[in-house]
Formats: structure tokens, sequence, C-alpha cells
């Protein structure tokens, strides 16, 4: 595994740790998207979410708004309009069940 600290390090953190926890993942997704079938997410917007609560739930060396505001700029860049208020609607949701600080970084 290349070192944390290097991009391809942190992106097979995020593809490892998606693929470990995606029940609870997608339990989370389920959870939040109200009146989505989950089979209905396009599959652009629910990788993005994937991985932005995978940061959400583990990695709290990154302030939670930090993880919601690279989805949201993902999903504008990729996906639809709407998609963008979809995915910043579930993670902001999700954001306040966490109970911590949305704007500061915990122990990494």
């Amino acid at each position: 595994m290349a070192a944390q600290g290097q991009p391809a390090g942190f992106a097979e953190e995020l593809i490892q740790g998606v693929i470990r926890d995606l029940t609870l993942i997608d339990e989370v997704i389920g959870k939040y998207a109200k009146n989505w079938a989950f089979g209905r997410i396009a599959r652009v917007d629910l990788a993005i979410l994937r991985i932005a609560i995978f940061e959400l739930m583990r990695r709290t060396d990154i302030p939670p708004v930090v993880s919601i505001n690279e989805a949201v700029d993902i999903a504008k860049e990729f996906s639809t309009e709407e998609s963008k208020r979809f995915v910043n609607g579930i993670l902001d949701s999700y954001k306040e069940e966490l109970g911590r600080d949305p704007r500061k970084a915990e122990g990494g």
C-alpha cells in the first residue's frame, strides 16, 4: 500500500474502506435518501455518496464540511444539477448524526 500522504495511498484507503464498510455506508444512504428507491440513485451519485460517507465516518482528521464540499463539487462536475442538491442533502443530514464540530478536524 502506498504511503497515506500520497494521493494514490489516500485513494486506495478510500476504495478499500468503502468496500469494507459498504453495508454500513449503504444503510446510511438508505436512511437519508427519503422517497428514493436505492436502485434509482444514479451510479455516479452513489459512488460520490459512498466515498464521502466513508470519509465522514472514518476520517476524523478531515473536517466534515470539507468532505461534503468536495462531494458536492464532484457532483456538480460529473452529474446533474439536481445531483448536487441530492448529495448535499444526504451528507448534510448525516453530518448532524456525527456529533462533532463540522468545521474542525480531530485526531487522525
